[in-house]
């Protein structure tokens, strides 16, 4: 499979997908609430439809496996399988806080080879596929390469805005003294900003699902960076439980892995 080509696919898709969720952003949308007590709209259903009805016609032979779609376990069979979150953050998109994304990734053999988010309230769209780098782009600009940063002190910590945990709260005091600034961030929009040097750790041991991790790992490992769980394993994919039970971390260099 050409992984350029089809992280430039994936990229049309995003944006695609991005534009129907504008369309319900500013309406009266209506939320539901999945048997996780996590909220469900009509934007996560009409991305996810057009994202995987697009997937599997031009990509048949490949596995895909959705936050909103039913599980098949045959896809465990398939050395391709494509992860997708349609709407990542949609308590963000509840509370219109604009930091909400559309996430899709693919794995070949456990390892995410191609990632593509893209922000749908500014369009900014971040992308990587494996060897060929990381990148960014604005509507109408020219697509740039990002890269990690190389700082070991005055750190950029970023955090959930949602779900920072214990376990974040005890590195923060730890590590104060190589600290000097900490962002909260909604979405997989906090491994962006590593990405693209704009935060430097981030470091979250609350419980997330495969399709909420694969696109960053991509986008972060191209970058330069360090994408592990948190016990220091590799995180890989299309796995029979999608959870990721083990928290994850993204990190610009080796030396600030903190566990």
């Amino acid at each position: 499979m050409n992984l350029r080509e089809t992280m430039i696919f994936c990229e049309h898709l995003a944006e695609k997908a991005s534009k129907s969720i504008m369309a319900i952003y500013e309406t009266n949308f209506e939320v539901e609430t999945k048997s996780d007590n996590s909220p469900l709209t009509i934007a996560d259903k009409t991305a996810n439809d057009i994202i995987v009805n697009a997937l599997s016609k031009q990509y048949p032979q490949c596995a895909t496996l959705s936050e909103e779609l039913q599980d098949n376990h045959i896809r465990l069979s398939n050395e391709y399988c494509f992860i997708v979150d349609p709407l990542d953050g949609t308590k963000e998109f509840v509370s219109r806080n604009g930091q909400f994304t559309v996430n899709i990734a693919l794995s070949h053999n456990g390892k995410p080879v191609v990632g593509v988010i893209c922000v749908p309230v500014t369009g900014e769209l971040f992308s990587a596929y494996e060897g060929g780098g990381a990148y960014y782009c604005k509507p109408r600009e020219a697509k740039t390469s990002i890269r990690v940063t190389n700082k070991l002190d005055n750190l950029i910590f970023v955090g959930s805005r949602s779900h920072l945990g214990k376990h974040e709260e005890v590195l923060l005091k730890e590590k104060g003294d190589l600290i000097a600034k900490i962002v909260s961030m909604g979405s997989s929009l906090k491994a962006c900003m590593v990405a693209q040097g704009l935060a430097d750790v981030y470091y979250r041991s609350g419980l997330t699902h495969e399709w909420d991790t694969a696109a960053m790992q991509c986008i972060v490992e191209e970058a330069g960076g360090v994408f592990r769980q948190m016990d220091g394993s590799e995180m890989r994919y299309n796995r029979k439980n999608t959870l990721n039970d083990k928290g994850f971390f993204a990190v610009n260099r080796s030396e600030n892995i903190w566990i």
